[in-house]
């Protein structure tokens, strides 16, 4: 079975006294129903579950009184010894909320009842075109957690790398020593591995227990066909086509020297009025990330982005391999990166920020100084450049020379090296950009 995280973020969650209704969201197939029903099996003796994808009948309990004694006087007729409800013990599972909004807005009358945990799931929950919204969003009532795909260290411990083997790589970033050459090689050789194959669990699965990469290549390729059936089933009507079409121009965004992302790549003359709705809604699925560039590298980030100049990365690297051409995993797994223009490295390092759960950000100028990434770290601006062993930090470099301008004084480089300092740049193993936000802390 599978470690992941949020299992420590449900447990902190129960703990937390006097807690709300619990919205676990993220994009299909990520392990949110898998992970809440194995918590819940673990921490209550009573669990009831209702999955209103699978089940639609289900909604209409909520249809009338959204009194929590009549909600389970109907939840026990219906479901019979499937549903016990014994106060203060007893986690209601509510898969696929955003089949049943009403569901949704009874969870104020959970919260200030409380004597029953409730724990929804979503996949797509807000997204233009889904379904009908909640009459009323209980705000303050739900407590909303974003799940993603595994990221780079749960892909580790399910290769079986030890939380020992990770705190050396820690250390070593930390004290900025070189990782011993053995332990640097098996975990840039996962690494490798971690960028064909992804985070999503049932993929992970596969690959662990076949090695087929034929196998993990057409799990891939299932998900990322059911997701572009769920932009014909569920968009508007005058959306469907238009949110295909953008979604199947990201590889050819990527693999632009200029990354920036451009509707007119999407479909000639195509415009902002024409595809920032379908942009929206692939976003709003959780399957890809937004990288906004910024008007000046100077904190707070998010106040200094420029909304409509922005580039888009899929959410997990192995998503985003799967829609090139076949051989690129091969050529990966043989240690080469740096296909589309470096589109591999900047997709593996926006896989790492944005499942560490951070906005990205990155700096162009007319001017031509460009940095791939611009993050917030110990309370300062940081540059973060992913680039191969001979890459050139020019930008970088003129940007610290001049904090007066910039405001920044610290550069972290990701590539094919160890670890290490030049120039005043802290240069990493890109298998460590998953540490950096965690782990490593500024002077």
């Amino acid at each position: 079975m599978l470690k992941r995280k949020i299992e420590q973020q449900l447990i902190d969650w129960k703990k937390t006294k006097s807690h709300n209704p619990l919205i676990i969201k993220g994009c299909r197939q990520c392990g949110k129903t898998f992970s809440v029903l194995d918590f819940a099996n673990k921490n209550y003796e009573n669990v009831v579950y209702l999955n209103f994808f699978e089940n639609p009948a289900y909604s209409a309990v909520f249809d009338g009184s959204l009194n929590i004694d009549d909600i389970v006087m109907y939840l026990t007729a219906l479901l019979g010894n499937k549903a016990t409800f014994v106060p203060y013990n007893t986690c209601l599972i509510l898969d696929e909320i955003q089949e049943c909004p009403k569901a949704r807005a009874a969870l104020k009358f959970f919260k200030t009842d409380g004597r029953y945990d409730v724990i929804c799931t979503g996949s797509l929950l807000g997204v233009s075109g889904y379904k009908e919204q909640p009459v009323s969003i209980p705000v303050g009532y739900e407590t909303i957690i974003t799940m993603f795909p595994l990221d780079f260290e749960e892909f580790l411990w399910a290769n079986g790398i030890a939380n020992g083997i990770i705190e050396e790589l820690k250390s070593s970033m930390r004290s900025v020593s070189k990782v011993p050459e053995v332990l640097h090689n098996r975990i840039n050789e996962l690494l490798l591995q971690y960028v064909v194959v992804g985070g999503m669990p049932a993929v992970v699965n596969e690959f662990i227990g076949t090695k087929m990469i034929n196998r993990v290549q057409q799990m891939q390729r299932d998900i990322i066909n059911g997701y572009r059936d769920d932009m014909i089933k569920y968009a508007s009507t005058g959306d469907k086509a238009r949110i295909r079409e953008c979604f199947d121009s990201i590889p050819k965004q990527l693999g632009k020297e200029n990354k920036k992302f451009q509707y007119s790549i999407i479909k000639k003359k195509g415009t902002t009025s024409m595809y920032a709705g379908s942009l929206q809604w692939i976003e709003d699925a959780g399957i890809i990330s937004r990288c906004y560039n910024l008007s000046i590298t100077e904190l707070p980030l998010e106040g200094n982005a420029i909304e409509n100049v922005f580039k888009v990365y899929m959410t997990d690297i192995g998503l985003f391999i799967s829609m090139l051409e076949e051989e690129t995993a091969y050529d990966i797994l043989n240690g080469s990166l740096l296909g589309y223009k470096g589109a591999i490295f900047e997709n593996l390092v926006a896989d790492f920020l944005t499942k560490s759960g951070k906005k990205l950000y990155y700096f162009h100028k007319e001017s031509g100084l460009e940095v791939d990434f611009v993050t917030r770290l110990s309370g300062k601006c940081v540059l973060l450049e992913c680039k191969a062993t001979s890459g050139n930090t020019k930008s970088t470099k003129t940007i610290l020379k001049h904090p007066e301008k910039y405001h920044v004084y610290h550069a972290i480089k990701l590539g094919n090296y160890n670890v290490g300092l030049a120039n005043g740049i802290l240069t990493l193993p890109l298998y460590m950009g998953f540490l950096i936000h965690n782990s490593l802390e500024l002077a």
